[in-house]
């Protein structure tokens, strides 16, 4: 259990330090980058890449170097794109958008599969539940993880904070903030007090540091774990073919349960999308000023940690269902107020609220979804964690890509539809699991031999 613990913690932290970087770039860049849509732009495109690289990259360099090496690895394209905002243009944040996005499935795939892997592996010499441990192991995860948003917008927020140029905004400005806000680029006028150059360089190159250190405690401090611990010492030595691996993402969505989870996995992306990008933007930005974004999104990323490990304990007394069932009645609630609200520099502490409540139910969809994805396909982790990243990416290059296109309004409706349809279809998953697998753990009925009707994967 130290091992395990340990190898947990280090994978934590690294993604901590590495994603206090990223987090950080990603809730700025609809504000930061906002001249003709720039910084939504890169967000799509590194979403699309990531959906490329979904498709092929994770089973093969999971296979070829192990979960170790293909995090260590992925995280420095995240370093990259850190690089890439030194000199924000379209000529080095697309670039360095699609090296980061290649990189992106690859690092998700593989932490799961490490995770997924020293749980069942304890479980079994513990003689405990192996849905519980993983569960356990994906809450410390996300404790840790979560907790960079606080990091990271918490140094961009002290640094953005110490600019000089202050603009106070007008009735008429604040018209255009809200769901119902203007598409224009000129709706107020926040964009002129843009940071000057010293402080966002100070900022990325912070940024940076962190990501190098990320890549240093993974490669120093990370044991190696194999991808297959029953696998022959044949399949060991052979090398599955290019348009094996290539296809095997694909060939997982035979199992009607993972085509039932697409739209609980696109919602993920859509959800995050709207928060980063339009939140951020039509009611933060414009209502208050660029400087207040770190602050909002550190009181969504310090209730988003917190309740990570608390859902995750909690789960297995409560079962995933109570808490899929929370947070959809907190979203719900969520999208409904901002529709009705018309955010005001007066009315401070709301600006606060929903962030709060949407850490709350996101962090239900992250740890659930995740240790729902381990469990439901413990025998395929790699490519079922493979479509887990590919259709939350698709969620997020939808939600980033009609950013400057539609009002708000617009895309609270989009995400309130597609929560209704992510229910439905979780829903008939706990349905065919209750029907097909009655009191005995999925797991243990594809140990033996014969998969379920509905899992004809690879």
């Amino acid at each position: 259990m130290e091992r395990n613990l340990k190898n947990v913690l280090v994978i934590s932290f690294g993604f901590l330090l590495l994603f206090t970087a990223y987090g950080g770039l990603q809730s700025l860049q609809s504000s930061l980058n906002a001249e003709e849509g720039l910084g939504v732009a890169s967000l799509s495109v590194l979403y699309a890449a990531l959906i490329l690289s979904s498709m092929f990259l994770p089973p093969i360099l999971i296979k070829k170097l192990g979960c170790k090496w293909t995090i260590a690895i992925s995280m420095c394209c995240y370093i990259a794109f850190s690089l890439g905002n030194f000199y924000a243009s379209w000529y080095t944040l697309i670039p360095t958008s699609v090296i980061l996005g290649l990189g992106g499935a690859p690092l998700w795939s593989a932490k799961c599969t490490y995770l997924t892997i020293a749980g069942t592996s304890y479980a079994e010499k513990a003689g405990k539940n192996a849905k519980d441990i993983i569960n356990q192991y994906f809450g410390v995860f996300f404790l840790v993880f979560q907790s960079s948003g606080i990091w990271g917008n918490l140094i961009s927020s002290l640094i953005l904070s110490q600019s000089s140029t202050k603009v106070e905004i007008s009735e008429e400005d604040l018209k255009c903030c809200g769901a119902y806000n203007c598409l224009t680029d000129t709706t107020n006028t926040t964009e002129s007090a843009k940071p000057s150059n010293s402080l966002i360089y100070t900022l990325l190159g912070i940024y940076t540091a962190s990501g190098v250190l990320a890549v240093l405690l993974v490669i120093i401090f990370l044991d190696q774990i194999k991808s297959d611990q029953a696998e022959t010492e044949k399949e060991k030595l052979e090398a599955p073919s290019f348009w094996s691996t290539f296809l095997a993402t694909f060939r997982h969505l035979k199992d009607k349960r993972q085509c039932l989870l697409i739209p609980l996995t696109m919602y993920s992306g859509f959800e995050q999308g709207f928060l980063s990008g339009d939140y951020t933007k039509v009611y933060v930005t414009c209502a208050l000023g660029i400087q207040y974004v770190g602050y909002v999104m550190i009181c969504f990323a310090a209730v988003n940690s917190l309740c990570s490990l608390l859902f995750g304990k909690i789960s297995q007394f409560t079962g995933r269902k109570f808490l899929f069932a929370l947070a959809t009645v907190t979203n719900t609630a969520c999208i409904i107020a901002l529709l009705l609200w018309k955010p005001h520099p007066k009315q401070l502490a709301v600006f606060f609220v929903f962030p709060a409540l949407w850490g709350l139910s996101d962090a239900v969809w992250q740890t659930q979804t995740n240790g729902l994805y381990g469990i439901l396909f413990e025998r395929h982790k790699e490519a079922a964690f493979a479509n887990y990243r590919l259709w939350e990416s698709l969620g997020f290059v939808i939600a980033f890509g009609y950013s400057t296109k539609l009002q708000a309004y617009i895309k609270l409706y989009i995400l309130l539809s597609v929560l209704a349809l992510s229910m439905v279809t979780y829903g008939a998953v706990e349905y065919l699991e209750a029907k097909s697998s009655p009191g005995t753990p999925t797991a243990t009925k594809e140990e033996n031999g014969r998969p379920r009707s509905q899992e004809t994967r690879m």
